[in-house]
């Protein structure tokens, strides 16, 4: 039996923001805890507040991974150890234009640029983008 991505989780800060971000970044639902929901998570214990330290973002057509944000307790210190490649979703090979396109609209919802990289890795060609969301989380667009 092989395991399978639940979620992936991203601390931070302002947890709702940053879900916000992501889920406009991916074409996601935010999902907010209301209606019944919140009703059972206030019942089983739990505050307003507690709600507040949580973030949803799903993809309504159910095929991609969940993202979930957590509070965290500390501020983020250093290069993360693990991030996300995010795909330019165009027809054939992307290029510099639909890569710029996709990184203003990004930057238009808060991201970042840390530089573009234009090399080869062995035989392969590498162009992408390294970036940054509203947090400071490292991410690269290709």
């Amino acid at each position: 039996m092989a395991g399978k991505i639940g979620n992936i989780v991203f601390y931070a800060d302002d947890p709702v923001a940053l879900s916000v971000f992501w889920a406009a970044a991916f074409g996601y639902e935010v999902r907010r805890f209301e209606g019944e929901l919140r009703d059972m998570l206030l019942a089983s214990g739990l505050t307003d507040a507690d709600l507040a330290t949580r973030g949803l973002a799903e993809d309504p057509s159910g095929v991609g991974p969940r993202l979930f944000f957590h509070h965290a307790d500390g501020s983020k210190s250093g290069r993360n150890r693990l991030h996300l490649d995010v795909n330019v979703q165009v027809e054939g090979e992307t290029t510099l234009a639909d890569l710029d396109a996709e990184r203003d609209r990004l930057v238009s919802l808060g991201a970042s640029v840390v530089r573009l990289i234009e090399q080869k890795w062995g035989p392969w060609p590498e162009l992408y983008y390294q970036m940054r969301d509203p947090e400071g989380n490292e991410f690269c667009l290709q």
